[in-house]
């Protein structure tokens, strides 16, 4: 087949990247009217950072695989279009702050009914509200003149960092589709592109709706205990207890298990609160307030792990840290990444300004740009200073906060940072990630999360 991608972000890019590199009969192309986006695709230095992307992207690249601006002609040469365009919380009007903004979904309808010569089907990789397909489908159908389009619904199940081991070997890939016999036959068409390198059990078949839903109650559900261990590590500093070990007690169970009970900062990227406000919407929408209010909190307590450890920061440093800085180890929102989207740390260092520290901030991957346009902040701020490296962020600094959990990190001469500090020296592991006691002995004042 030709399969067709329209968008070429975190999502687009690396899927259609490995499906080009597991299925070399088909062609694969991606397309975005970004052009910096596609030249970067297109050289030496991809868009975006992800452990093994590289090589993937490398080995298809001019074979099956091509990233190109020209949408009309990817779409009209393809069998198969997949859309996978940002779906943004609103920022206006009916639901504003919780409803995702599905104006770049419609476009992407109304641009492949305007140029499709044949049938098609249409694939929703990107995270949709449930029944979005409905829309789409009526948009198509509309303007089919002939045409028969399917719609598809397969959402992706990635975690930034991991995402090419993701893709390599998923847990599940998910395909929903309508249950009529044009609906099926569409939708083996997709589980066949898949089966060439996913084992078929681990591909799951439902309807639309079902399909849709999964994606956001699996980023709800994931989300959901991140909170709750957050939550808990709150009681562990009132009351001495170590949430570390109390994670590991209750993961131990194999009911519960031990994946996402590490407690931070809080969770952030670009799906997590974005999936859950839209869940709270929904339920909203049909009638569902109690629904909408637990899964709200899911999302008060994240705010409230955030604001808790500024809060815990500035206390901790003498009630003030006016004029003091403040070096902060780590700006993406998670490790092997550098998406900063809804990253604990910009409203952990937002906190802080307010507070008047001076910030000195050091990320291995994310830019001095991307830094300053996330705390709105321009080039001639004062008051941050982003640096090239640890040391360089932690001399005569009064504090260290570490928020993302580099490995780097843990490789660090603290003996040399603590002896280039202001005494006493604070440090503040937002991500559990350091040996503490070592810290101590050294001399700094350590704290971890969750830990009395």
């Amino acid at each position: 087949m030709n399969i067709c991608c329209i968008g070429a972000g975190y999502v687009g890019g690396p899927t259609m990247a490995m499906i080009a590199h597991k299925s070399e009969e088909h062609t694969v192309t991606v397309v975005d009217i970004n052009e910096a986006r596609i030249q970067a695709w297109n050289s030496d230095t991809l868009p975006i950072y992800e452990p093994g992307l590289d090589a993937v992207v490398q080995s298809a690249r001019g074979k099956n695989l091509f990233f190109s601006t020209d949408v009309d002609t990817g779409i009209r040469e393809a069998d198969m279009v997949f859309i996978s365009v940002n779906t943004p919380t609103k920022t206006y009007g009916v639901g504003a702050g919780r409803a995702a903004d599905l104006r770049y979904i419609e476009k992407c309808a109304r641009k492949i009914a305007e140029v499709s010569e044949g049938d098609k089907i249409v694939v929703e990789k990107s995270t949709l509200p449930v029944r979005t397909a409905e829309s789409i489908k009526r948009i198509l159908e509309s303007n089919a003149k002939g045409r028969n389009f399917q719609i598809l619904s397969n959402p992706e199940f990635l975690a930034e960092g991991t995402a090419i081991e993701d893709l390599e070997a998923p847990d599940r890939v998910l395909v929903g589709g309508d249950q009529t016999q044009e609906g099926k036959a569409a939708i083996q068409k997709l589980v066949d592109v898949y089966a060439s390198w996913v084992p078929r059990e681990n591909i799951i078949t439902t309807n639309l709706w079902s399909s849709e839903l999964s994606k956001l109650t699996a980023n709800a559900f994931l989300a959901q205990r991140i909170s709750s261990i957050n939550a808990i590590s709150a009681l562990c500093e009132a009351t001495g207890a170590n949430v570390d070990e109390v994670a590991h007690a209750i993961g131990t169970d194999s009911r519960i298990g031990p994946k996402f009970l590490k407690s931070s900062v809080g969770f952030g990227g670009s799906c997590f609160q974005k999936d859950i406000l839209n869940l709270v919407y929904l339920c909203e929408h049909f009638g569902l307030p109690d629904v909408a209010a637990y899964w709200n909190g899911v999302i008060e307590m994240n705010d409230y792990q955030k604001h808790r450890f500024a809060r815990r920061v500035v206390s901790t440093l003498f009630n003030t840290v006016s004029d003091k800085k403040i070096a902060v180890l780590g700006f993406a929102f998670k490790k092997d990444t550098n998406d900063t989207r809804e990253s604990a740390a910009i409203y952990i260092c937002s906190d802080l300004l307010d507070e008047q520290a001076a910030l000195s901030i050091y990320d291995p991957k994310v830019s001095d740009e991307q830094i300053r346009r996330d705390l709105n902040i321009d080039s001639a701020d004062a008051r941050v200073t982003v640096c090239q490296d640890a040391y360089e962020a932690t001399r005569d600094a009064h504090a260290i906060l570490v928020l993302t959990e580099w490995d780097a990190f843990k490789e660090l001469d603290y003996q040399k940072i603590f002896d280039c500090m202001h005494q006493p020296a604070f440090l503040f592991d937002g991500r559990n990630l350091l040996d503490l006691e070592a810290l101590r002995k050294i001399g700094f004042e350590a704290s971890g999360i969750g830990q009395g």
